[in-house]
């Protein structure tokens, strides 16, 4: 039975009432199911997946399912990774038959555009928030001058993700015909349209059978003259057509080697948008994130030491996460700080510490950033020339210094909530504020520089 069945639906809508949406999206929802008379086959595409839904959510599954049918099913768990379905041979057509055009679509269910990469569950911070505003006011529909939007990012930073997201944002506004493909399969099919002489075909297919193209890691086009010339084309017929277009690549396009200049200049004609590496805060989100996501608790000492360890793309980040919730599992033990330190040694060598700093120093390098002093931080005063400082002074004490909250307070003659707050406070103002982004950029990086020099 297809996961789209009625049945199905009205499992997942029951248990939407008790697993948070994000949850059931990761580990549920994107499940294969089957019946066969009382006996119900869930299809898990790894087997880490399936070992969560079992220790996690199947009994509650088994609950909605008797729930929906009034009677208890059989339910097994079976891991098959999804591979996409042999193509069904074609009958063959008379000789003289007018070549039809292959209509666009959207990926299909079991694709990996249809995993549930979405806006929601996508973790803002400085280093993605152009990115993620751009994708999303292009899907839907708010910026024509974003047209076609550049996603540009080292592997594992989240570009493969907008993209996805943009085609689910886009679906959500109504039937859309969508291609989702690599510019390798692009080049693929280009090349199979010229030796088969269908040329007519695939260009109604990706210049009037089409309102979104998602073309992923356009580097692979470099020194490809002729398939660049023809994707040149086809993006000018879709920017006349008013269709959508969103491309990702490793590197910027300037950057790209054999690129021809009016394929890059058509490229470059709307939005290019660079992901960065995450920073510390940044980081600490996605893991929270991601373990929610599984139903995992992951205690502060641990979480604090996977975001100073990893400090690569999201994709370690997850990776990390997954070999200690993993280790945790096969080992039967409750995820500690030294479970967690065998963990990350087994995926590289631990790194060096970093050396933490006294709250003094990281207060008095705050003062002088903003020509203040540690007395008028220290006092009751509310005026904006010192709340701000004294908030960043103790955000950035609670990052560089290990000292608890109650010590880093005492240095502000305050209780320890106060440090809390301030440290709420600035996490929620990063993304909405680019000025205090710049501040904590700037004066994080003369706190990299002291804790350097003082390794």
């Amino acid at each position: 039975m297809p996961p789209s069945s009625p049945f199905w639906d009205g499992v997942l809508h029951r248990l939407r009432q008790d697993i948070p949406a994000f949850t059931l999206d990761a580990w549920v929802r994107c499940l294969d199911v089957e019946v066969e008379k009382d006996r119900l086959l869930l299809v898990c595409p790894t087997p880490f997946h399936r070992e969560r839904v079992r220790e996690r959510f199947l009994s509650r599954i088994g609950s909605a399912v008797e729930a929906e049918t009034g009677r208890a099913l059989s339910i097994e768990l079976c891991v098959a990774p999804r591979t996409a379905a042999p193509a069904t041979p074609a009958p063959p057509k008379p000789a003289n038959a007018t070549p039809q055009p292959e209509p666009a679509r959207a990926a299909p269910a079991s694709s990996r555009a249809s995993l549930p990469f979405t806006f929601d569950s996508f973790v803002v911070g400085p280093c993605n928030a152009l990115a993620r505003e751009a994708s999303l006011a292009l899907a839907r529909g708010q910026q024509p001058a974003l047209n076609p939007l550049y996603l540009s990012s080292r592997p594992g930073l989240g570009k493969t993700h907008l993209a996805r997201a943009v085609i689910a944002e886009a679906h959500q506004a109504g039937p859309a015909r969508v291609i989702y493909e690599s510019a390798e399969q692009f080049t693929n099919h280009f090349m199979a349209a010229i030796r088969g002489k269908t040329m007519p075909n695939f260009k109604r297919r990706y210049r009037e059978q089409c309102e979104l193209l998602v073309l992923e890691d356009v580097q692979f086009l470099g020194s490809k003259c002729a398939t660049q010339l023809e994707l040149f084309h086809t993006l000018i017929h879709l920017a006349d057509a008013g269709a959508r277009v969103v491309l990702t690549g490793d590197r910027l396009p300037r950057a790209i080697d054999g690129l021809d200049g009016r394929l890059r200049s058509q490229i470059t004609g709307g939005l290019v948008a660079e992901i960065e590496s995450p920073d510390a805060s940044v980081r600490r989100r996605i893991l929270r994130a991601k373990a929610a996501a599984g139903g995992v608790r992951l205690p502060d000492d641990c979480l604090d030491l996977l975001v100073d360890t990893v400090r690569g793309s999201v994709r370690d980040l997850e990776g990390a996460l997954i070999q200690l919730v993993a280790t945790a599992s096969l080992l039967k033990r409750r995820l500690d700080l030294s479970l967690t330190r065998a963990a990350l040694h087994k995926l590289s060598p631990a790194p060096e510490p970093l050396r933490p700093l006294e709250p003094k120093v990281v207060i008095d390098a705050v003062a002088a950033f903003f020509g203040t002093s540690h007395a008028a931080m220290a006092s009751r005063s509310r005026r904006r020339d010192v709340l701000i400082p004294r908030q960043l002074a103790m955000y950035l004490c609670r990052r560089y210094t290990e000292e608890p909250l109650c010590t880093i307070a005492r240095h502000f003659d305050r209780d320890h909530p106060a440090v809390s707050n301030a440290v709420k406070t600035v996490e929620r103002r990063i993304l909405e504020r680019a000025p205090l982004r710049y501040q904590i950029e700037e004066l994080s990086a003369r706190l990299d520089q002291l804790r350097d020099t003082e390794r």
